[in-house]
């Protein structure tokens, strides 16, 4: 296939080439809107990873943060090698399934 495409996100492009036309580097499928890092939780749905993400939200009553999390479901290319416990990069792209908008794009170094 060739080089990885550029995608318009300053990420490392991985080094394994695949198949997917849902992958964002050898694939067709366009990134836009959001990126987010998070936690893999599980990785058992088939080219699914669970990427668990932990935020602060405020509290006007009581002046103060409280500590909130949120489950998302990411898509995951065959180029990309995830593990429970990786801390990933995820960016939002058009909707894959009833519960996927989002796709992995880099695993971070701990």
């Amino acid at each position: 296939m060739g080089k990885a495409r550029n995608i318009g996100i300053d990420v490392k492009p991985p080094e394994r080439e695949c198949d997917d036309p849902n992958c964002p580097f050898h694939g067709r499928l366009p990134v836009r809107g959001k990126v987010l890092e998070g936690r893999v939780v599980s990785v058992k749905p088939l080219k699914t990873v669970i990427v668990e993400r932990e935020y602060f939200h405020y509290v006007p009553k009581y002046e103060r943060y409280e500590r909130r999390r949120s489950k998302i479901a990411a898509h995951k290319p065959p180029c990309m090698e995830v593990k429970v416990g990786d801390k990933v990069k995820i960016a939002e792209c058009r909707r894959l399934s009833k519960t996927k908008a989002f796709v992995v794009i880099e695993v971070m170094k701990e």
